[in-house]
């Protein structure tokens, strides 16, 4: 049962709880996909390009900037003609790999039951009640 008495003060908040801030980091799809392109390990730029269908190069420069400034990407150059880059996660990116295995596989088997809810969402409420 829930409680019916509004709390004198938010005990949610964007500005000051750790997991907001977490989802932050992560919540963005390439954010996702990017880190699984290296959960097993060290892989070039142009490789990761081709293996994340639908990521823009500039996509793909900025999210690996964002994570390689927030310490869980680390890039190695290797000084030839091109330059050959290559992105893997630190100690600490790695670290996400186990809850974002875990939300992967909470996708691959429990999505299909957020599609049947939204086709009976929309059969029961239609369109007017989705957010426009």
């Amino acid at each position: 049962m829930t409680s019916l008495v509004k709390p004198k003060h938010p005990n949610i908040s964007l500005a000051v709880c750790g997991y907001s801030k977490v989802l932050d980091i992560i919540s963005n799809k390439w954010t996702a996909l990017i880190i699984y392109a290296m959960e097993n390990g060290s892989i070039r730029y142009g490789e990761m390009l081709r293996r994340i269908e639908g990521v823009s190069k500039k996509m793909l420069t900025q999210t690996l900037r964002k994570l390689e400034r927030d310490g869980l990407v680390q890039r190695h150059i290797t000084p030839s003609v091109p330059p050959m880059v290559e992105y893997s996660l630190t100690p600490l990116g790695e670290t996400l790999l186990q809850p974002m295995r875990e939300l992967r596989q909470w996708g691959r088997e429990n999505y299909v039951h957020v599609e049947a809810a939204r086709v009976n969402y929309d059969l029961t409420y239609g369109d007017d009640l989705l957010p426009q």
